[in-house]
């Protein structure tokens, strides 16, 4: 079970995080100051401290000093107001995870000390060399800056040997990267690689995700503003170029940018200075610049969407993620690792795949890619009730995949009556309602684990949270 520590002031912030991550299977203590936060830490070892950036004898800034010189290896999250922004994006280069604006919100919470303590154990397991797969990025030079998000896993197929090579090429330099391939591939988790082996490894590492911003929003969340510079601009806001001023920056699905967007873009680019909207004092930049997309930018440069002069400036190195679908032996290789990643977050003791559902998982389609199959691992570790993941435990999609004609499977006695010349609409029905009621099974079952943690639930069932709503109203459950 996991250790959290919370150091909060506010004595019913504390107990109220307290009860909810306890319910959700972690254990924590609490402390109402910052010295009896270093009393607890100098006493036990924790896997994760939550602290609050205003304490009465002390600041966030101090308590993590202090708490990475007696720890190092211990992840920090800092809750702070809007008001600190600033010092957090400081806190981060410092050495902290993250930090949490209030107000506090549970899923959000959740999630954010899910990832840090599943990175720390990946950074903990890099530092051991522990792994029964390689973890690291072979190189002739030994780096040994690495990271493991979850989803970089060296593996041995032609793709993937191609693609490390081209990381440990592009990775010393400074050179702007784009990154291609299909949804799920683990675009991200190579630009977290490329930055971790390069010189700017300890700087900030910034992600952006492009796709889902609006017209309006863009330039504040690219460039920052200043209180008071439009209607809502109720503090200071650092943008995300200054936030990662000295390091990389990511930008997910840039195609999905408005030309408004990609002209400011290309002058921010241009003239390595970023200006907050409201301010007339120009920021000098040091920025790296990595983007992905699974789009043809090429046809959207064509097609008058995308601008060739910013297409260029970006394209200074091009990186190909291959679909899951052709690495081979690596699928084995990462459903192995998430397994593992998955025992330690369930705290779980399942150590294998049964023969067929790896015969299933070497021939199925992975539209999702490895994002699919990450979640397709947890999902069936949390179901497993054994030792053993089997057929049972996986999504229906996947189960009923025949992989000879990759078509839905079907029951012998419902191939036997349809050949006998039955009434086809019958089986039929009675194949849809049987999905149909093990999907409901599932769901549920799911939920219970999760402590209806709809989230998370949807997270493990590998769909959004409205198609879970709706599931959830068929069957009567709210």
């Amino acid at each position: 079970m996991k250790k959290i520590l919370i150091i909060d002031d506010e004595v019913n912030v504390g107990l109220l995080l307290s009860k909810f991550l306890t319910r959700n299977g972690f254990e924590v203590s609490t402390a109402a100051n910052g010295s009896a936060g270093m009393e607890c830490l100098k006493k036990d070892e924790y896997d994760l401290v939550l602290c609050d950036f205003r304490l009465e004898d002390t600041d966030g800034r101090e308590m993590l000093k202090s708490i990475k010189s007696l720890y190092p290896k211990t992840g920090v999250i800092i809750i702070t107001g809007y008001s600190d922004i600033k010092m957090a994006v400081e806190l981060i280069k410092m050495g902290a995870y993250d930090y949490i604006t209030k107000p506090l919100y549970p899923d959000e919470i959740l999630n954010t000390i899910t990832k840090a303590i599943e990175t720390q154990y990946a950074l903990q397991e890099i530092a051991a060399n522990d792994y029964s797969t390689p973890a690291k990025v072979t190189s002739s030079k030994e780096i040994k800056k690495q990271i493991l998000t979850g989803e970089f896993v060296v593996g041995t197929s032609k793709a993937s040997k191609e693609l490390y090579r081209q990381i440990e090429l592009v990775s010393p330099t400074n050179y702007s990267v784009i990154i291609l391939g299909e949804s799920g591939t683990g675009k991200e988790s190579v630009a977290k690689s490329i930055h971790m082996n390069s010189q700017r490894a300890n700087q900030p590492f910034v992600a952006m995700d492009c796709g889902s911003l609006t017209k309006e929003l863009a330039a504040s969340e690219f460039f920052g503003h200043e209180k008071g510079s439009f209607t809502g601009a109720l503090y200071t806001k650092i943008g995300h170029f200054e936030m990662a001023n000295g390091g990389t920056l990511f930008l997910d699905e840039v195609g999905n940018l408005s030309y408004e967007i990609q002209a400011a873009l290309l002058r921010t680019v241009q003239e390595r200075k970023v200006k907050r909207i409201g301010s007339t004092k120009e920021i000098d930049l040091d920025v790296r610049i990595i983007i992905a997309t699974n789009e043809n930018l090429q046809e959207g440069i064509n097609k008058g969407r995308f601008r060739e002069d910013l297409y260029h400036r970006f394209n200074e190195f091009s990186i190909y993620m291959p679909p899951l679908r052709e690495r081979g032996n690596d699928i084995m290789m990462l459903a192995e690792h998430f397994l593992k990643v998955a025992n330690q977050e369930l705290d779980r003791n399942v150590s294998s795949f049964s023969p067929d559902v790896v015969d299933c998982f070497m021939n199925y389609r992975w539209q999702g890619n490895i994002r699919e199959l990450k979640n397709v691992v947890r999902r069936a570790t949390l179901l497993t009730e054994g030792n053993e993941i089997t057929m049972k435990v996986l999504p229906l999609e996947i189960s009923n995949y025949r992989v000879s004609g990759f078509e839905p499977a079907m029951s012998s006695s419902s191939a036997s009556a349809i050949s006998a010349g039955s009434d086809a609409k019958e089986p039929k029905h009675d194949l849809k309602n049987a999905a149909l009621g093990a999907e409901h099974e599932t769901i549920l079952r799911v939920l219970r684990e999760v402590n209806f943690n709809k989230t998370k639930a949807a997270e493990i069932l590998n769909i959004d949270r409205k198609t879970l709503y709706n599931k959830m109203k068929a069957i009567n459950l709210k």
